[in-house]
């Protein structure tokens, strides 16, 4: 859980019981940091803690960045239980894995992310490299694309939302392509899915926290609505969520880092931390400023 996750989550009225699987000084965008990782063992004591005193009654579950498989396994069996407690829990995954070809977690995460933890989400948000990675099929196109969510939808998830891609933005290249796809169940047990495609806006920065924000937001934005929640979202939720992370922080977040950096000069780490405090209205009701593409 991140700091952006939780405070996003406040904002939005959530109760957040928040664990840790890092307790790093600061995130991996600096040059150094120091901290630990937390292991099966010590998730599960936490977890005990809560059980014995009756308060794991849970509605949603959050995960992202963690470093160890025996957590990450863990952390199955956890929402499992939960599950078996309220049938109506969503689990939202963000598979952190790695981006543009490259692994920043350990490799043996990929097995266990693929094999246990995506079988038993109902809402993942990958790149498209871990969207790549979890079903072995690339994308090159749009229609590869659509194929990779439906395999995505075949291991487990209503709900699969490529957060960023590779494929041509039809506005230029100062955009990047998001894509979305929801598997609904209708009242008489047959299925439809409904996908759409998103164009975003490039920023010429690297920021930390993006994909954490992004899956925290579209949690408390599927709580807001009164279908069922577990299987059904709607193309007006993606538009708040890209346009509150893409436009309103990003945008806010750029524009203060450049201030402080000053000119010609390019924004330091610490400068680019989102800023999610001067964010707060906009966390609570972000204008729409994006259009969708239904596929």
């Amino acid at each position: 859980y991140s700091c952006s996750s939780v405070s996003s989550e406040h904002v939005m009225g959530f109760e957040v019981d928040s664990i840790n699987s890092v307790q790093f000084s600061n995130h991996t965008g600096y040059a150094h940091w120091k901290g630990q990782v937390l292991t099966a063992d010590e998730l599960h004591v936490l977890y005990e803690g809560i059980k014995l005193n009756n308060v794991n009654h849970y509605d949603y579950v959050l995960t992202g960045y963690t470093r160890d498989t025996s957590f990450l396994e863990m952390v199955v069996d956890i929402v499992q239980e939960l599950k078996r407690a309220n049938p109506n829990l969503v689990y939202v995954c963000d598979p952190v894995l790695g981006d543009h070809g490259s692994m920043y977690v350990p490799q043996n995460l990929y097995p266990v992310y693929k094999d246990k933890v995506v079988p038993v989400a109902d809402i993942i948000t990958p790149n498209q490299f871990e969207a790549e990675l979890l079903t072995g099929k690339n994308i090159s196109t749009e229609k590869d694309a659509v194929e990779v969510m439906d395999l995505l939808h075949n291991m487990g998830p209503d709900t699969v939302v490529i957060t960023s891609s590779d494929l041509p933005p039809r506005l230029g290249d100062r955009f990047l392509v998001s894509l979305g796809s929801q598997r609904i169940v209708m009242p008489d047990g047959t299925s439809t899915t409904q996908r759409i495609r998103i164009e975003v806006p490039k920023v010429d920065a690297v920021f930390v926290g993006t994909g954490d924000l992004f899956a925290a937001m579209l949690l408390a934005w599927t709580h807001h609505y009164p279908t069922d929640l577990k299987h059904f979202i709607g193309t007006k939720v993606f538009l708040k969520i890209f346009s509150l992370l893409m436009h309103h922080v990003i945008q806010r977040t750029i524009s203060y880092a450049h201030e402080m950096a000053g000119p010609g000069r390019r924004p330091s780490p610490a400068q680019l931390e989102l800023r999610m405090v001067q964010s707060k209205a906009d966390i609570e009701d972000p204008a729409i400023v994006m259009e969708a593409t239904v596929l």
